[in-house]
């Protein structure tokens, strides 16, 4: 960015993870010479250049950070109640945990259309576990 720049976003959490990144990141807007506009809810939108502003982008951001950190929150609890539960398994193994396979199936002279479709995934993903064992 250039002095006299203006960066606009539509929402605080657009620019930043969290409050202190977003204050510091308003301070480096100012400090070359640059404005930030924030086109906030009900077509409302905020220049940072006053106090009166600043101090509700301080405000958006917190909040923002806030249901954020619920949504982790919630997150997290529904994962340890299915892992309770017997419901969670994690993530479905990938193509990359075959790669022994799709190596002896080409090996064989296997075509890498037929080693997916006996190994239920796609020609892309063999033609990757391929290149995986020639690579260094």
């Amino acid at each position: 960015m250039r002095a006299g720049d203006v960066l606009v976003v539509t929402k605080p959490d657009r620019l930043a993870r969290s409050t202190a990144d977003l204050l510091r990141l308003v301070e480096e807007v100012k400090a070359k010479g640059c404005g930030l506009i924030v086109l906030s809810m009900n077509g409302m939108t905020l220049d940072t250049t006053s106090p009166t502003s600043k101090m509700m982008l301080t405000m958006l951001a917190a909040v923002a950070e806030f249901e954020r950190d619920i949504m982790k929150e919630r997150q997290r609890e529904g994962i340890a109640k299915a892992k309770a539960e017997g419901r969670y398994k994690g993530r479905k193994p990938t193509a990359r945990s075959q790669a022994e396979q799709v190596q002896a199936l080409a090996a064989e002279g296997v075509s890498a259309t037929e080693i997916a479709k006996r190994l239920g995934m796609g020609r892309t993903s063999v033609y990757r576990c391929l290149a995986d064992a020639v690579a260094p």
